[in-house]
């Protein structure tokens, strides 16, 4: 007991002694607090025209904060003096200021003119200040591992990690704490109190756990040996036993499952869908890598098999993915996902030859190499927005050109259609340049070319999709399903008595809406159910309590989705058609009309879901 109250007590100290150790971290943590609780006092109608100022703030006393530390750090690591002390804190405070003014000035794109944003802080920025957020912690890492003996980033890593995890948990017991007092006194003594207490609690102890976490660094001061660094580096035996004893054999049984089923693919040639192989190949290869830092130092056989046997067996599945990587590249060009996934491919040879080669003096040289390759992602002529989009625009070009519907940069509408694989893969680049925000367009690329009036009256052909071994159109073969959404359009309703705008039924249950309404024969109840995984959406009619309709929309959904099986994914109506229905009885008829319409399918449960999103029903009395 006396111990833990020790260690307690140590972790809140070194939390308050933070200010004179990392001063521009926490003064840049103590902003991005303030920031937040201005926007927590302001309501959205006030704070919407600050919104894009309060989103630069917070990404820039983040950046700040973390170069802060990966900067002091090096400093009290290469000189430890005073000076060094001073301007490394300077280059955190620097950093912000440089960070909110690119963002500011250079950073904004329009924004929702639905939600009235004018302007707001664009994907591209944003993404490049959270890779320099990650290069810095990296860097953090890195020269927090620097001893006067050797570079250990493997137990640098695990001291963040480790930190990490200790102030998540004191976090986590404050909010706890503090919330339940606060639900305490606003279910007995203030019912009124506003939510924003508890969003005031967490920004507080949000600063106070960043606290913990900076502070539980030992001291990092060039020939000073804190007896506070053999603690925060040592692994626990509980954690020792989970990393040797249950992980490693985990990956061991992994890899030959994978292995087994790299090579049945191989001879086989059912390869599976793109995405699962890149997810797959990603975890294996970060999971992997990262256990191997985390056992760099155990010498017991099962952990110098494994960090011997995982970068051979990393390699080959290396190869296998890069097999795909090829294949899928030949078959439709460079996308965001294959950029990833090349990115991932690099990196993971990299790494995996590293430590063939240098073993355990490669973990630093590996973390090099990841900040390399997210730099790169974010570059102006190789990062994510502009290696693929070339590419894609490349490949459209020559399609284009190929079936004479782009001329000297015109697009002239084709007489005959092309063959079926011709157009799949116009469609593909077409809806890919279209919803690739950062991407530089030709002036022959219409801004609206993605909607399916636009794409057949430039380029003299209906928007095709590959079609799929699957009784209905979709667009992945893993996601059976089809979205259909309202057009804009007139609907000439004149004929009709009543437009009938349901609520939610009178029992309170969500998945059944219903409205009466008085008529010459009588008192109608109209009940819309809107189905779950048993039932199909319903309409049901009663006259004076006597039912006269009632009717599922199974038929609706089968004749929709045939309609459609060429046009898989989530697409506009073409027709009135599409989106709704009548039903005729001998006292009325009811005519349907809806938003929005899902078709999802469960290939592993065996089942099928509807769901339509009911718009309006319209009633004509006869």
């Amino acid at each position: 007991m006396t111990s833990i109250k020790e260690s307690i007590q140590s972790s809140l100290q070194r939390a308050l002694q933070t200010f004179q150790t990392f001063p521009i971290t926490l003064a840049s943590a103590v902003g991005f607090t303030i920031v937040t609780l201005i926007r927590i006092w302001m309501d959205w109608p006030q704070q919407e025209d600050y919104n894009f100022l309060f989103n630069c703030l917070h990404l820039a006393f983040a950046s700040s904060a973390i170069f802060g530390m990966a900067s002091i750090t090096a400093a009290q690591k290469r000189f430890n003096h005073a000076k060094a002390f001073t301007i490394a804190n300077g280059a955190g405070a620097a950093v912000g200021v440089l960070v909110f003014l690119l963002l500011y000035f250079l950073g904004g794109e329009a924004g929702d003119p639905i939600r009235r944003i004018v302007t707001n802080v664009s994907n591209l920025s944003a993404a490049r200040t959270s890779i320099l957020i990650a290069v810095s912690l990296i860097g953090f890492i890195y020269f927090a591992g620097e001893t006067n003996k050797e570079s250990d980033f493997a137990s640098s890593l695990f001291m963040t990690q480790k930190a990490f995890l200790i102030a998540a948990i004191y976090g986590g017991v404050m909010m706890s704490g503090t919330s339940g007092v606060a639900g305490a006194i606003q279910a007995l003594l203030y019912r009124d109190m506003s939510s924003k207490v508890y969003m005031v609690l967490g920004a507080i102890i949000g600063l106070a756990a960043f606290a913990i976490f900076v502070g539980y660094f030992p001291d990092f001061r060039k020939g000073t040996e804190d007896a506070h660094r053999v603690v925060a580096t040592t692994q626990p035996r509980f954690i020792e036993v989970l990393f040797e004893f249950i992980m490693i054999p985990i990956v061991v049984v992994l890899t030959i499952v994978l292995l087994s089923w790299a090579a049945k693919t191989v001879v086989t040639g059912d390869w599976p869908t793109f995405s699962r192989l890149f997810g797959i190949v990603t975890s294996y290869s970060i999971g992997g890598i990262w256990l191997a830092m985390m056992t760099a130092k155990k010498e017991t056989g099962i952990a110098q098999f494994y960090r011997r046997a995982y970068p051979i067996a990393l390699l080959v599945i290396l190869a296998f993915g890069s097999w795909a990587l090829i294949a899928r590249l030949q078959e439709s060009g460079l996308k965001s996902s294959e950029y990833g996934f090349a990115l991932v491919l690099v990196a993971a040879v990299i790494a995996a030859g590293l430590l063939i080669l240098m073993k355990n003096r490669a973990h630093s040289k590996i973390a090099c190499v990841v900040c390399v390759m997210l730099i790169v992602s974010v570059s102006p002529i190789l990062g994510y927005y502009a290696l693929p989009a070339r590419s894609q625009l490349n490949r459209l070009e020559k399609l284009l050109v190929q079936e004479g519907i782009l001329v000297e940069d015109r697009l002239i509408p084709t007489v005959t259609e092309p063959d079926e694989e011709a157009r799949i893969a116009i469609t593909d680049a077409v809806y890919f340049l279209a919803y690739e925000e950062e991407a530089r367009l030709p002036v022959w690329f219409d801004e609206e070319l993605e909607k399916h009036e636009v794409f057949k009256a430039k380029l003299g052909f209906e928007p095709t999709w590959e079609k799929y071994d699957s009784e209905y159109p979709v667009r992945d073969p893993e996601s059976l399903g089809m979205s259909l959404m309202m057009p804009n359009m007139t609907v000439d309703i004149g004929e009709y008595d009543w437009a009938v705008y349901l609520q939610r039924g009178e029992d309170g249950r969500y998945d059944v809406r219903s409205e009466t309404l008085d008529g010459e024969r009588g008192t109608y109840r109209i009940e819309w159910m809107t189905g779950d995984g048993d039932n199909f959406p319903a309409i049901t009619v009663w006259l004076d309590g006597q039912m006269i309709l009632q009717e599922d929309l199974k038929a609706f959904m089968d004749e929709t989705a045939d309609k459609v099986r060429s046009r898989s994914g989530a697409y506009e109506a073409r027709s009135f058609e599409e989106i709704s229905e009548q039903f005729d009885t001998p006292e009325l008829s009811v005519l349907l009309i809806f938003q929005h319409m899902n078709i999802m399918i469960d290939p592993q449960a065996d089942r099928m879901e509807y769901y339509l999103d009911l718009n309006v029903v319209y009633v004509k009395e006869k």
